[in-house]
């Protein structure tokens, strides 16, 4: 039971504190959903100069609200700020912060620090094209939607910078850890501050440690300005080669030989972890590899990322054997296929009438027949094929923006086949 209120929000207990404020899990009563409320408290601050700089934090932040919508990205919801009152309403996100895998001991399989740093690069590139910098990335503002899974939420953007903001931006802000080297040495600042940080963040996945200690802030600034940190190797023996030379690129002190760009990060994470020396289960297939299957087909070009995460998210994948009939001639469809990797054939009557290669759906003229469609031909995999399904009820309960886009996409596919077979027909 609540014992007490901000504004109109009723506090179930305090989930975190900072320097100034005070974080409390919540209920929205008129939503009917759990928060997470953010309230500066001017107690906590000591000075009038941190109790107006603490503010300036929380202004920076709620200005966001209703701007960064993503997957990977915690939403604001609502914020006040006025003389009696200042407070940041946002989602709740029950599953901790990062903090709780960076321990020697405690630490996260390779494949979900793989997954986790990809999401990240993902929801840093949005904000970053939106014209946001998010300028203080650590281990405790990377949220897990859920105890030991890989889905995250970036969260606590009080001190970005905005590029399209004409408002004072607060500086000299950010974690010294996890700082750049343009960062301590405060020189202009862009995307490529963030990418550094994140690649601390990796390596203290990898590793439990961060890449540069020291006694007192002074030293561990000129250490990240001036020294090249420890292989990640050093600390953990099985590490792949090519994790390493990725959070080695990310933590390039010179500006022009880190990652230019997140696109570039992201290529590298994934390549990595389809070529990586872990062996897994073939079946269970990371949401890395799904994201990046998605994003290369043709069919999918024009989703923005958050919907292919809410594609990843309901969508069924397969691997299948060669000679597996994926889906039969004659019987009734409800769902719809890609094939993501691999090659099959399509069949009538035992006759050959076409070869699918990776990227090509199927099976969408029945789920597009009014009724309960018929499948008019089989599809059978001649190679190892893995095969993404949608049924219709998923496809029925997507977002507006999502469903707009698949319609659009199969439409297109309809209009070229339909020209193929009118050539077909002309020439024969």
């Amino acid at each position: 039971m609540s014992l007490m209120k901000i504004g109109k929000y009723d506090i179930r207990r305090l989930i975190g504190a900072g320097a100034s404020s005070m974080v409390y899990l919540a209920w929205d009563s008129f939503h009917q959903r759990e928060v997470a409320v953010k309230h500066l408290d001017p107690g906590m601050a000591r000075t009038p100069h941190n109790i107006r700089l603490h503010r300036q934090l929380l202004v920076n932040e709620a200005s966001l609200a209703g701007k960064l919508i993503h997957p990977h990205i915690v939403q604001i919801f609502d914020a006040v700020l006025d003389e009696d009152n200042a407070y940041v309403v946002m989602e709740y996100v029950p599953g901790g912060t990062l903090e709780q895998i960076i321990q020697p001991g405690k630490l996260a399989p390779f494949e979900q620090v793989i997954e986790i740093i990809f999401k990240c690069t993902r929801a840093l590139d949005y904000a970053f094209r939106k014209g946001v910098t998010h300028r203080d990335i650590k281990p405790a503002n990377i949220l897990l939607a859920s105890p030991g899974g890989s889905d995250i939420k970036i969260t606590d953007f009080g001190a970005a910078l905005h590029s399209a903001s004409d408002a004072t931006q607060v500086a000299n802000l950010g974690s010294p850890a996890y700082m750049s080297p343009q960062q301590v040495r405060e020189a202009p600042l862009d995307h490529r501050t963030d990418i550094y940080s994140l690649g601390v963040v990796m390596y203290q996945l990898l590793t439990g440690r961060l890449p540069f200690d020291a006694d007192n802030n002074y030293s561990l600034i000129y250490r990240i300005a001036n020294e090249t940190p420890p292989s990640p190797l050093t600390y953990r023996a099985d590490i792949p080669h090519a994790f390493c030379a990725i959070v080695s690129r990310a933590m390039e002190k010179d500006i022009d030989h880190r990652y230019q760009n997140w696109a570039e990060f992201s290529h590298d994470l994934a390549l990595a972890f389809r070529n990586r020396e872990i062996e897994h289960d073939a079946q269970t297939l990371p949401d890395t590899e799904k994201f990046q299957s998605l994003r290369a087909m043709a069919f999918f070009r024009d989703f923005n990322d958050a919907e292919l995460w809410e594609i990843i998210g309901f969508a069924q994948w397969n691997q299948v054997q060669p000679g597996t009939v994926i889906l039969k001639e004659g019987e009734s469809g409800d769902h719809i296929c890609f094939l993501a990797a691999g090659e099959a054939q399509v069949l009538r009557n035992g006759k050959l009438l076409d070869i699918l290669t990776a990227g090509d759906c199927f099976g969408e003229i029945a789920l597009f027949s009014a009724g309960n469609g018929v499948r008019s031909a089989s599809v059978a995999a001649t190679t190892v094929a893995r095969v993404l399904t949608i049924r219709a009820v998923a496809l029925q309960h997507a977002s507006d923006t999502c469903r707009m886009h698949f319609y659009k996409a199969f439409l297109e596919v309809l209009s070229t086949r339909l020209s193929l077979t009118s050539s077909r027909v002309a020439n024969a």
